[in-house]
């Protein structure tokens, strides 16, 4: 067999391993979901080896998606760091074949997790395990096989139970009404993050933003302009209504048409009906219309159409 081959079917056997759990989802999964949804402390997940590697992942999803949870390591539990677990926290023990050594040590421990108050989801291969036998609810992953020759090593099980936590996460995160702003909140650092932040987070305010009359004289908009250290001016009509803008490249343009535009009035040489934002307009859906129209800057407007702050594409990109 050519690589390509091997790669198609280590492919393939995952792929039938994880639309196999589709069909092992029973009343189990429903009320680990449940659960952990109503769970007044934090999820703990634990598991060993490779089975550990996705229990951290697993960990991090959930709580990139408002699930307060993290990992702790078998054998550190078992040194101390069980005193991490508190009453009301949910344990979920990662362990293909619920025998691992390492587990069982921590399975021994049980009975104090439940005295501290604390329950158990098995996520497992076997469910007749010592790991099943002694938790509270038992999340099937069987597969048939691992992929590979010797289906020995830990290919189609580990991408089971990674599977299974995401399946986990996101039944949470639609059951808590997650939005585009909690996912922000909880990523503020990152660009996906920010561009599910809406537009009043990020945005200019007016105060700092330059806003002049349609009949000022373009110099005394450029005095603004200096003032705010900004590349374009808001334009409004005498109710403080949004009726045009003037950029840079408006001035360029006015002073090649006419010398004396500076002494003119700006309503004049200003383009009129701009582009416009409101502030609860994602900054993904905002930083798209100034690509796609090619433009340097939003006005953003109250309801009224006033103009309330700005944002340019350095804002919208956290570079500003």
């Amino acid at each position: 067999m050519s690589d390509r081959d091997i790669a198609k079917e280590v492919l393939a056997v995952e792929a039938a391993a994880i639309s196999r759990l589709a069909t092992q989802l029973d009343d189990r999964f429903d009320t680990a979901v449940k659960m952990i949804d109503a769970c007044q402390g934090r999820v703990i997940v634990t598991g060993m080896g490779k089975t550990g590697i996705i229990g951290r992942k697993i960990a991090a999803t959930l709580a990139s998606t408002g699930t307060p949870a993290y990992f702790v390591h078998p054998e550190e539990a078992l040194h101390g760091d069980l005193g991490m677990i508190v009453r009301n926290d949910i344990v979920i023990a990662l362990s293909n074949s619920g025998e691992t050594e390492e587990v069982l040590r921590v399975v021994m421990l049980v009975e104090t997790i439940k005295k501290i108050g604390a329950r158990v989801i098995a996520m497992t291969s076997n469910g007749n395990s010592t790991l099943a036998n002694h938790s509270d609810i038992v999340i099937n992953v069987a597969v048939e096989r691992e992929a590979g020759p010797m289906n020995l090593v830990p290919t189609a099980s580990t991408t089971a139970a990674l599977a299974m936590g995401d399946a986990l996460a996101v039944a949470l995160l639609c059951r808590k009404g997650f939005s585009p702003e909690d996912y922000a909140f909880y990523h503020p650092g990152g660009s996906i993050g920010r561009k599910l932040l809406t537009i009043r987070h990020i945005m200019r305010r007016q105060n700092v933003t330059p806003v002049v009359r349609d009949d000022a004289l373009i110099i005394d908009a450029l005095h603004e302009v200096s003032r705010a250290h900004a590349g374009t001016v808001s334009v409004v009509d005498a109710k403080g209504r949004l009726v045009g803008v003037f950029s840079d490249g408006d001035l360029r343009r006015s002073i090649e048409k006419d010398e004396a535009a500076p002494r003119k009035p700006i309503g004049q040489f200003m383009t009129r009906n701009p582009t416009t934002v409101t502030p609860d307009v994602l900054v993904a859906e905002a930083l798209r219309t100034v690509k796609d129209r090619d433009i340097g800057a939003l006005i953003v407007v109250d309801p009224e159409n006033k103009p309330i702050g700005i944002v340019d594409e350095r804002d919208l990109l956290g570079l500003a």
